[in-house]
């Protein structure tokens, strides 16, 4: 007990204080780079490192990824070249084309997909910046303004919003499913370690029924949306058909 006790007293906690100094940044807004070299600091001279091993540590794992930046501004790039030579435009007038087309709709579509293709794995098919922006976003307000004409600002990030909350509950639930998700081998991990022997394919399973569930849910949630935006724009797109024909 006494051995127990001297262990917990040599415990040094200080080093702890990199997280607070982590929350306290990010309540703060600051730059994110700044506070995370500052918590480093910050838990190293806490854990009585000399101030030379831990910029060594700085620029250690710097060099290590270093390459890190490069692979997520290079699809930004491209995505960036494909807007400006009109993929937004074009998706616009693609969605246009089908007359039945509804924001609501079109991200009900897409959630499905996503959530499929997240459960093969394939989970890179999706996202923000590849996908969301230069082509979801796009077509839903596309389908919008087809039907009702010009979108106010507020309507309009509404629908951007709602855009990338459809991948997020896609891409979350959907990825529970794949049996090589890396949560599934951790659990199984740490299940084993206790002594526990659990199938994967018996815990991606289990995931099954809470996609499903999550996936009726915001489809309920998207076809709410399309009721909303019909009460926003529809008497909004009556008044202004009546002020044409007394014009005329």
């Amino acid at each position: 007990m006494q051995t127990a006790q001297a262990v917990q007293s040599a415990v040094n906690l200080w080093p702890l204080i990199g997280v607070a100094v982590i929350i306290g940044g990010f309540v703060l807004r600051q730059n994110p780079v700044m506070v995370v070299i500052i918590a480093a600091i910050a838990t190293g001279l806490a854990a009585a490192m000399p101030i030379e091993k831990i910029l060594i540590s700085l620029g250690t794992g710097f060099i290590k990824t270093r390459n890190l930046p490069l692979i997520l501004l290079l699809p930004l790039g491209v995505i960036g070249l494909l807007e400006r030579y009109g993929l937004k435009e074009q998706a616009q007038i693609l969605i246009a084309k089908i007359k039945s087309a509804t924001a609501g709709r079109l991200l009900i579509v897409y959630l499905f997909v996503r959530e499929i293709t997240a459960a093969l794995g394939l989970i890179s098919l999706g996202g923000h910046p590849q996908m969301v922006r230069p082509l979801i976003a796009p077509m839903a307000e596309g389908a919008t303004e087809n039907r009702y004409g010009s979108i106010p600002d507020k309507l309009m990030y509404k629908i951007r919003a709602m855009s990338a909350a459809t991948d997020n509950v896609g891409l979350f639930f959907g990825e529970d499913i794949f049996v090589a998700f890396g949560a599934i081998v951790l659990m199984q991990t740490i299940l084993r370690g206790s002594g526990i022997e659990v199938n994967p394919l018996h815990m991606a399973l289990w995931g099954l029924p809470t996609a499903i569930c999550a996936f009726i849910i915001h489809a309920f949630r998207l076809y709410r949306f399309d009721g909303e935006i019909e009460r926003e724009l529809g008497s909004q797109k009556i008044a202004d058909d009546a002020t044409k024909g007394e014009i005329i």
